[in-house]
């Protein structure tokens, strides 16, 4: 059996996101890592390849991105994936969701797995809906939100996060699992994995590679058009209240929070 788990590379959670007023899309010219949610995806495929309940015979990391997009995928190959694919090509610049969505799938069809594996969300876009749309062209099961995982039948038990409780659902294989960052805690990548993850299998892939319809990805084969962005206005400064005199403090206070109709 065959685990892919669909990661992303994001800006550092350090660096302030900003979009690019020329092209309406997020400026990615900062330093860059490993969206955060998706380690969880490979240490969930790690313990599924681990607990010996399911024969995973490997576990592939796939990306959609610039070139750049191939240190993601050493992260990824360095906390445990076996080889990593790395869909690139300049016409699926701009891409939506759902044709980032669509495009996954034609790459993952390629790769023909039992198990996608992904975290619930990316920390840029924070859509929460790629697993979903993979899943559709797919034709297979989805589930998101998953914060625990068993092998039951040949399939998978699954307990997810949902809007009153948990929700605990048998999904039989091939399926589409979004997983929550509650699910496990990711493990560091030894140094000798760090070292040797650029000599692991990289394949990569354009979008003829894969069968994919240039009509229906990019920003014209998007379905979403930006608008303008602004910034949101500045916050005026504070207002700080000293005084030696603590019933001329107080006295402050309570009239500021009166004249604001807070009291």
């Amino acid at each position: 059996m065959k685990i892919c788990v669909l990661v992303k590379e994001v800006p550092d959670a350090a660096v302030e996101k900003r979009i690019d007023a020329s092209t309406g899309r997020m400026d990615r010219s900062g330093e860059k890592n490993l969206n955060p949610y998706d380690t969880h995806a490979i240490e969930a495929a790690m313990q599924l390849k681990e607990g010996g309940a399911l024969q995973i015979d490997e576990i592939v990391a796939v990306t959609m991105g610039p070139e750049s997009a191939v240190r993601a995928l050493h992260k990824a190959v360095s906390l445990g994936a076996d080889r990593s694919l790395h869909l690139s090509d300049d016409s699926l610049a701009g891409s939506d969701v759902a044709a980032t969505g669509y495009a996954l799938a034609k790459a993952l069809e390629k790769e023909q797995p039992d198990i996608v594996l992904l975290g619930q969300q990316s920390d840029d876009g924070e859509c929460y809906t790629i697993g979903a749309v993979v899943a559709d062209h797919l034709k297979a099961p989805s589930l998101t939100q998953v914060i625990k995982l068993d092998v039951v039948d040949g399939g998978l038990r699954c307990e997810r996060q949902a809007e009153y409780g948990y929700d605990t659902v048998q999904v039989g294989l091939p399926a589409v699992i979004s997983v929550g960052d509650a699910i496990n805690e990711p493990r560091y990548p030894s140094l000798k994995a760090i070292m040797g993850a650029k000599k692991k299998p990289l394949e990569k892939a354009g979008a003829g590679d894969v069968g994919i319809d240039a009509s229906l990805v990019g920003a014209d084969g998007s379905r979403v058009q930006c608008g303008e962005f602004k910034a949101p206005p500045a916050k005026s400064a504070g207002t700080i209240i000293e005084d030696e005199d603590t019933d001329a403090t107080v006295e402050q206070i309570v009239a500021w929070l009166d004249e604001r109709k807070l009291i």
